[in-house]
């Protein structure tokens, strides 16, 4: 049977390479995960065009997933580090890169991109556009947003962020209700001012219909762009915030009304208080479509320390509802991010989902803790450093150090409490002087 999307061949009862894939990472049955597609509160984000994709699903009762972002800018143009980047995120087991170039051989870079990853690609056209048409932001015309989107989507891209929901009503709402930081969403600013430039309605919101003949075609996932999300812990849950959001569900009805699949973007810094009642805010209002969230960032003063700002976040968010987590970085606002500040983010990015999983139940979540446990109340340092998220630095820690006994580490050493209960509770004597 003919179908033209995964939300439309879950909802002609057809079970697709991809969805079985998904159930079987997720030790769920494929024809649940089925039901879940159908009714938008799972995407799999599989363009027909990505020959190499290994699809991962996104959304209620699935592990949360992470996203890193990557790309070349005008201050940093270097394609091949940005490829080393990608490369480090796919060993370190991210399961999507978003590329956010604005700069210089775009597409050149992202089918490369494309080509080599076996994860999820996302992109942002209009990061692209200014670059790519080599025109003032001014001028680019509807048609040509339009012919950037379909590029990505012909090369292979499986999700894309539009900002479709800030419109004109809610560019106002924005004027009349003054915020600490206006707007920090890139490309919701790029919209903002090319409506205010041009006097015009924001095209991806006037011509939707447009942008989702796009989608349903390759089969691309819409990331509903939250140009409103709040850049400060003072502008969060604001009228601009919630006003987009609202719009942003009405879209999502839209969308599945043509079976594209839609996730919804989501704040931001926020203060941790708010953070579940967000999340339940977007779930009601969103009908149930999966939740992508940026941190949130708990806190505005650690610059060189935003990756456990956002790690505190995301576990909140992701614990009460959220379904993906973009990685926040060290160098988040202070400048393009190196390999080892990647590492880093990615580390406390999965550090954050798998804390999130463990309070969803997520099967498999919490036999991993029990297993590491395991190996240390057996006193079982190899075993443990296998078992760590992150190896390589588990064991660099534990050789920079060396116990006087094999079986202790520097900290306890002969006073090691796991140690000397082993030793005790199997009758051994003890000696710790």
């Amino acid at each position: 049977m003919h179908y033209t999307t995964q939300m439309d061949a879950a909802r002609k009862g057809i079970i697709t390479d991809q969805m079985r894939i998904v159930a079987q990472k997720e030790k769920m049955a494929a024809e649940t995960l089925r039901h879940l597609v159908a009714e938008g509160k799972v995407v799999i984000p599989a363009n027909k065009n990505h020959k190499n994709l290994s699809a991962e699903g996104v959304g209620q009762g699935l592990r949360t997933k992470i996203n890193v972002n990557l790309g070349v800018s005008k201050d940093c143009c270097d394609i091949e580090l940005e490829l080393e980047k990608a490369k480090l995120a796919i060993a370190l087991k991210t399961e999507a890169i978003m590329d956010l170039s604005c700069f210089g051989k775009t597409q050149e870079f992202r089918r490369k991109l494309i080509e080599l990853s076996p994860v999820m690609v996302g992109t942002v056209p209009m990061y692209d556009a200014v670059g790519m048409l080599d025109k003032d932001l001014k001028d680019i015309t509807v048609d040509e947003f339009f012919s950037v989107v379909e590029r990505h989507a012909e090369d292979g891209v499986d999700f894309m962020t539009v900002h479709c929901g800030i419109n004109r009503a809610t560019a106002q709402r924005v004027k009349r209700n003054k915020r600490l930081t206006n707007i920090v969403s890139r490309g919701g600013s790029l919209l903002f001012a090319w409506m205010e430039l041009n006097n015009q309605e924001n095209p991806f919101y006037e011509y939707y219909d447009r942008l989702l003949d796009i989608c349903e075609k390759y089969d691309v996932t819409i990331s509903l762009g939250d140009a409103c999300r709040p850049g400060s812990i003072n502008d969060s849950t604001d009228p601009a915030q919630i006003e987009e959001l609202i719009t942003l569900g009405e879209l999502t009805k839209r969308a599945w009304a043509r079976n594209v699949q839609v996730m919804i973007e989501g704040p931001g810094h926020m203060a941790l208080n708010e953070i579940a009642a967000n999340m339940l805010l977007e779930k009601k209002l969103c009908h149930g479509a999966p939740f992508y969230v940026l941190g949130p960032l708990v806190t505005d003063i650690a610059p060189g320390y935003d990756h456990i700002t956002s790690a505190i976040g995301g576990a909140v968010a992701a614990a009460n509802g959220a379904d993906f987590l973009c990685f926040v970085t060290p160098a988040e606002h202070l400048r393009l991010p190196n390999l080892d500040d990647m590492k880093e983010g990615i580390i406390a990015a999965r550090i954050a989902a798998h804390a999130a999983d463990i309070a969803k139940g997520i099967p498999g979540a919490r036999e991993w803790d029990n297993q590491m446990s395991a190996a240390r109340a057996a006193v079982d340092f190899p075993r443990m450093i296998e078992l760590a998220i992150d190896p390589e630095k588990a064991r660099r820690y534990r050789e920079e150090s060396k116990p006087e006994c094999e079986d202790t580490c520097t900290m306890c050493g002969k006073m090691c409490p796991m140690k000397n209960m082993k030793k005790i509770l199997s009758g051994e004597d003890l000696s710790i002087l």
